[in-house]
């Protein structure tokens, strides 16, 4: 091969590496501007003990504790014993800060009833056939739905079918 041939192949060559060395970031960029764009706020009700309840603007990764800051933050009667401030938010979603009264009565609801809406997990572990799981879970689904609106709601939650609903039913209530 000739003294030619080598720088032409030489040539060849490194535009070659050039060309395909740059395809990944320009791929990248290509894939970048061509994503679909996703919300960055959501809007969150927030009621009970807090400055300013009403709905409240969020970005789409805030936490319960965002959403009680964007609300003004808590007022003096605020237990938020029985909130999970870390936990996700999703637009359209409602957080109740409730107050200290509101626990109080928790467990001495009508007849000695756990209210549901309100009790923390160790208020729900009072009630029998109730464990730390079954609580988190009684919990979990009433932040998922905001809140209660019957009994019944909790066949919703796993672990709970129709003969541990009727053993609970005597022991909860939604007012």
């Amino acid at each position: 091969m000739s003294v030619a041939g080598v720088v032409a192949a030489a040539a060849v060559a490194l535009v070659a590496f050039f060309y395909y060395s740059t395809q990944p970031t320009e791929a990248v960029e290509q894939t970048e501007r061509s994503a679909p764009l996703t919300a960055a706020t959501i809007t969150v009700h927030v009621s009970g003990a807090v400055q300013a309840p009403g709905l409240v603007e969020v970005a789409s990764s805030a936490r319960v504790a965002d959403v009680i800051a964007a609300a003004g933050g808590t007022t003096s009667e605020a237990s938020l014993v029985a909130l999970n401030l870390a936990a996700p938010v999703r637009d359209g979603e409602q957080v109740v800060v409730p107050t200290w009264e509101d626990r109080s009565e928790a467990v001495t609801a009508g007849e000695g009833r756990v209210r549901l809406n309100t009790a923390s997990a160790s208020e729900l572990e009072q009630i029998p056939g109730v464990g730390p799981v079954l609580a988190g879970r009684i919990i979990e689904a009433r932040e998922s739905i905001g809140g209660f609106a019957a009994v019944e709601d909790l066949l919703d939650v796993s672990g709970i079918g129709e003969a541990k609903l009727a053993a609970l039913r005597e022991h909860v209530t939604v007012p």
